[in-house]
């Protein structure tokens, strides 16, 4: 993806301003190590961190919550200290009934540079102070296999096996929930991401499978410590066409995944680099975004072309297979300090009128999203 690398500087500025250290540092492609960018017009934000890690945690934890307004409460018959009656309040105007879906607030992803469990514990407990509710991904970066074992390269170059990804999950969960309030009913998803780009593994199916394994140890860690409650295991793809031009890499890992995964959910948080037929056909792109079983789209909607994107293969999923889109909120990379794209809720109510322009009224959107950062 093209680099955004004025707005890296203002959003490290920013945050590493607050921390007091502010090392010199470009803008990373979208994916760990160097990567040549894609020709489409969609960009990707991929800062690098600052080496103190726990200066920008600590920056990072002053990030003001941005949660999901609630429904006023319907007004109702009132009294007062003085009356003996009660006073019923002047009728209100009818309500049309709208259709329930499932609100979420506007969390944090974050691409890893690191799996040391301490460092996720302290990004979890910032998450929890936020009052984060709702799907993160934590992106670990592309597929690799070293050492005999599977496992990711992370954005800082480094290899890490899969059972390492876990064990830093469990410190991103630990954290979240011991910062809650007690009593408070936040829950999130916690998504371990990787993504489609040029996959260093000897076969991209058993690196799904693998994956999946993963995600299915991770949720019974969580069930076993009384984690469960306010985290929910799941595992993510960046899966973009201009990576993986002939699908191949791409279906082979998430028909693995599909094979070993015990009930949870792999969510496509890729773009689709010029719409339908751009590179990937629209049964290839519906595939992965709720195709089969045990996924769902948690689509890139940086801007305006991208969410047209999404609601033309929206149209074509339903009235070529009959079969729907799965959505799960959207995935963006804005932020306060720079004009680098759309925030979760622009992105939502964007995305939202794209798909009633295709004519789709009868999907399900579900309010909020995730923003990440690097």
């Amino acid at each position: 993806m093209k680099r955004y690398a004025l707005c890296v500087a203002a959003v490290l500025a920013a945050a590493l301003a607050a921390a007091g250290n502010a090392p010199a540092g470009g803008a990373h492609a979208k994916g760990p190590g160097p990567i040549q960018s894609n020709t489409d017009s969609t960009t990707s934000l991929i800062p690098s961190f600052a080496p103190d890690l726990a200066a920008w945690l600590r920056a990072f934890s002053r990030v003001p919550p941005k949660l999901a307004p609630s429904p006023a409460p319907e007004p109702a018959a009132t009294t007062t200290q003085t009356e003996t009656t009660t006073t019923a309040a002047p009728a209100q105007p009818a309500k049309q009934p709208r259709p329930k879906q499932h609100l979420e607030g506007t969390t944090l992803s974050i691409y890893a540079h690191s799996a040391q469990p301490w460092v996720l514990a302290a990004q979890g407990c910032s998450a929890a102070r936020r009052g984060e509710n709702g799907i993160v991904i934590l992106d670990f970066g592309m597929p690799a296999f070293r050492h005999h074992g599977y496992g990711t390269i992370l954005f800082s170059g480094h290899f890490v096996r899969n059972h390492k990804i876990t064990t830093a999950m469990v410190g991103y969960a630990e954290g979240y929930v011991s910062c809650l309030p007690i009593g408070s009913t936040a829950s999130i998803v916690l998504a371990r991401g990787t993504s489609n780009y040029h996959p260093a593994v000897p076969s991209a199916y058993v690196a799904g499978v693998r994956w999946a394994r993963a995600t299915n140890r991770l949720g019974r860690i969580l069930l076993r410590k009384g984690l469960s409650t306010h985290v929910e295991a799941a595992a993510a793809d960046d899966a973009e066409p201009a990576w993986d031009r002939r699908f191949r890499k791409t279906k082979q890992f998430f028909h693995g995944f599909r094979t070993a995964v015990h009930g949870h959910t792999l969510y496509d948080y890729g773009s689709l680099d010029g719409g339908v037929g751009a590179i990937w056909s629209a049964r290839q792109a519906w595939y992965v975004a709720g195709g089969i079983r045990h996924t769902k789209a948690l689509p890139e909607i940086y801007n305006s072309a991208m969410a047209r994107q999404w609601a033309e293969l929206a149209r074509i999923a339903h009235g070529r297979y009959h079969r729907d889109v799965d959505f799960a909120g959207v995935m963006t990379q804005g932020s306060g300090s720079c004009r680098c794209g759309l925030r979760p809720h622009a992105a939502h109510r964007i995305l939202a009128r794209a798909l009633v322009a295709q004519g789709v009224v009868h999907v399900a959107l579900p309010v909020g999203g995730t923003n990440i950062v690097g």
